[in-house]
């Protein structure tokens, strides 16, 4: 057995698909892809020796860097770029055969922190595109239960008691316009390429592109290009809405997620089986009750939105107090904020796609509920339609109606309040088959099937999943 962090603390994103893009290993794959492909820019511009660029991408081959060794020199200078560029150095003299100093194209004119701000961002770039299609994997299963049970009735709950008639396609549909609105928003944001030298001003860019064809923007705007990031119009060392607008949309996503996960929990409990998670071998299982089945997606899911908030916060908590040009500590604490909000939000997004996927939806369940206040969860509706026939007083005939009936146990009630109903409204103003109808939970939904149509057509994109054409592991193609 080797030392390392396996997640044996963080089972929601103790997986090999999320190690593999924000573990260690990945760290230093974005970092060495950023080194990489500056060596391309450089050649493409003349500014390197020819061939510089190949060399570079060879010796930046991933399995040749140990990551437990480059972490312990990191302590060194602060940074895991600095100890990694030493090894790199040398990976690339020992394969430069021609002596053509390819070298020279190593790091020219960066400093750490370009390097590592932009391989954090194309770290976040491959795990949100893996994110995304796990989500759109989930909108989809929540599409269909949408349209599968427009007219599944149940209960809608306010407050921990029984409202009103609701449907569980509307419920459906809730959870899908948080999700789809969260993914949207975290689809749309602009990941931006870092180059801005030792101090933030391009001095050593300027001096390198001197009596050259190329500015130091240019070789930036090539950079994000190569590493398919967004140009930034200026170096943002210290004005870190790049990295605080990640973190906000990552846990937007998990907020979410995290409804779905709190609705499920209460709803899958026993006494109340409106749904149940998906059954697998040896999930949800107990150390001590072999009875259980624990909703144990819905826990992790819900875990995960727990940490993201605390995360986001630190995030900003950073921004606000990035000092001088270069940050004494706060950039630092970055890092594993942002690198765990991405393995969170990788973690939850594989299981909620489960969840909802094989979801175990039981109408009866739900009717039982719903039954349990009957009639009683039609006393708005009642009240608009009844009380103008009772006269001035009507309203305060029919509250007097519900108070009594409040005072029944909760199984007595639905029966109650129908028996008083009939006893307060004359036969000859509401007859027995209008009172009926009346209390008919179906006739009180409102626009609940409008609503669940007007969400999934306003996110036509997450309605259907996209195709997946894999998730990329290195950069953009080298030189």
């Amino acid at each position: 057995m080797t030392d390392g962090d396996f997640g044996l603390l963080s089972p929601v994103s103790a997986s090999r698909a999320v190690a593999a893009l924000t573990g260690d290993r990945a760290v230093i794959a974005a970092i060495l892809d950023v080194e990489a492909s500056w060596a391309a820019v450089l050649e493409d511009a003349g500014l390197v020796p020819a061939g510089s660029a190949a060399v570079v991408a060879e010796a930046a081959d991933v399995d040749s860097y140990d990551a437990a060794s480059v972490a312990e020199r990191a302590q060194g200078g602060g940074n895991p770029v600095i100890p990694l560029l030493g090894d790199l150095r040398a990976r690339v003299k020992s394969l430069e055969s021609a002596g053509i100093g390819a070298g020279k194209a190593v790091h020219t004119s960066l400093t750490s922190q370009d390097v590592l701000d932009s391989a954090l961002m194309l770290l976040a770039s491959r795990t949100v595109s893996a994110l995304l299609v796990d989500v759109r994997s989930t909108t989809t299963a929540l599409a269909t239960l949408v349209g599968e049970h427009a007219e599944t009735l149940c209960v809608g709950r306010s407050l921990t008691q029984h409202a009103l008639p609701y449907t569980f396609g509307l419920k459906a549909a809730q959870w899908f316009q948080g999700v789809a609105a969260a993914a949207a928003r975290l689809e749309s944001l602009q990941l931006p390429v870092q180059f801005g030298g030792a101090g933030g001003t391009l001095a050593s860019g300027t001096r390198l592109t001197a009596g050259s064809a190329s500015t130091p923007f240019d070789l930036a705007d090539s950079l994000a290009s190569r590493l398919g990031l967004a140009p930034a119009p200026a170096p943002w060392h210290t004005n870190r809405l790049a990295v605080t607008a990640l973190g906000d949309g990552l846990a937007a996503l998990l907020d979410s997620f995290g409804k779905i996960a709190a609705d499920l929990l209460f709803l899958s409990r026993p006494e109340v089986g409106e749904l149940g998670e998906p059954l697998a071998a040896g999930r949800g299982v107990s150390s001590a009750m072999p009875q259980k089945q624990n909703p144990v997606l819905s826990v992790l899911i819900r875990s995960a939105a727990l940490q993201a908030p605390g995360l986001a916060s630190q995030l900003h908590l950073a921004a606000a107090t990035f000092n001088d040009e270069r940050p004494d500590g706060a950039w630092h604490s970055e890092w594993p904020a942002l690198r765990q909000l991405l393995a969170l939000a990788l973690g939850a997004a594989g299981h909620l796609r489960e969840l909802t996927k094989g979801l175990r939806v039981f109408p009866d369940a739900m009717r039982r509920n719903l039954e349990i206040s009957g009639p009683l969860l039609l006393s708005e509706g009642v009240a608009a339609a009844v009380a103008p026939l009772l006269g001035e007083d009507g309203k305060q005939k029919l509250q007097a109606v519900v108070d009594e009936t409040l005072k029944a146990p909760a199984a007595e009630q639905g029966r109650i309040y129908t028996k008083l109903l009939r006893e307060t409204v004359p036969a000859d103003k509401l007859s027995d088959a209008e009172l009926k109808a009346l209390l008919d939970p179906a006739s009180y939904l409102g626009e609940a099937s409008g609503i669940a149509r007007r969400v999934l057509a306003a996110y036509p994109d997450f309605v259907a999943p996209a195709e997946n054409t894999g998730t990329p592991t290195k950069g953009a193609t080298r030189g």
